[in-house]
């Protein structure tokens, strides 16, 4: 792989993704809440906002650019199937290995994002050291599982697929304008977010849960189980509201900043 173009890609995709995590931090604030076990108003309400920013704003160029070098390098292992009808499953294949390496750097800073998030008289720094010392290192994976599963089981798939097999892409030779990589980014994302917000929930309840507890053993099935035997059904699709709105904006920004970054560099 050219260590060049692997600059371009890192730099386009950290660009784009810190350009979605702080513009919306306040949506995902208010669905980290809505999603709590201790409910929105306990969780603070609409009280410190941008609490845990500092560690979204760490963790969003460094997560964004490796899914992006991951995704474009795999997917250039797939040249010779790029017109064929395989294209769609070696675009799923290569943003699902994206988002399983990107995670090994998205999940100790979203552990740490959302339990400030929840607990908003602690700052980042605070929440930091109380993980290390009550869990060691490990606590700053735990709900590496449940996020792996959320993204790789639709989110990524969904979000390229539609993307990548848009109409416009088919039109236009494979070239969309930024625009347009925006429009089909927004359409994508907001219809996995949906689908996946039972899935971020048990990732909220998990990376929340206090240490010891069945929910922080990562049952994934059994915090699913919990949420939707305490909640119901609308408990296992707390917070989609702001969640839809966060990524069918970030698909949009996050797509057309990528495309029209990339372009840029090349």
């Amino acid at each position: 792989m050219n260590n060049e173009l692997d600059k371009k890609w890192f730099s386009a995709g950290g660009c784009a993704g810190m350009c979605v995590d702080l513009t919306l931090f306040p949506l995902d604030t208010i669905k980290t809440r809505l999603q709590s076990q201790q409910g929105f108003y306990k969780a603070g309400g609409f009280r410190g906002i941008y609490a845990g920013v500092p560690s979204a704003a760490i963790g969003s160029f460094p997560n964004a650019a490796v899914f992006f070098v991951t995704y474009e390098s795999t997917k250039s292992l797939f040249t010779g199937y790029s017109a064929t009808n395989l294209a769609p499953i070696t675009h799923m294949l290569a943003a699902s290995l994206g988002e399983i390496v990107a995670c090994l750097i998205r999940v100790p800073t979203e552990v740490v994002k959302q339990r400030t998030q929840a607990n908003p008289s602690l700052n980042t720094y605070r929440v930091l050291l109380n993980t290390l010392h009550e869990e060691g290192f490990r606590g700053l994976y735990r709900g590496y599982g449940s996020t792996v599963l959320r993204e790789v089981g639709w989110l990524s798939c969904i979000h390229i697929k539609y993307w990548s097999s848009a109409v416009w892409w088919r039109r236009q030779g494979g070239r969309l304008d930024s625009w347009q990589a925006a429009v089909c980014g927004a359409l994508a994302g907001g219809v996995a977010a949906f689908v996946t917000t039972p899935l971020d929930v048990a990732k909220t309840w998990i990376m929340l849960a206090k240490a010891g507890t069945s929910t922080a053993s990562g049952n994934i099935p059994k915090v699913l189980y919990e949420v939707w035997r305490s909640r119901g059904i609308p408990g296992l699709f707390a917070g989609s509201i702001p969640r839809v709105t966060f990524i069918s904006m970030g698909g949009f920004i996050f797509l057309g900043a990528y495309e029209k970054v990339r372009r840029t560099l090349l």
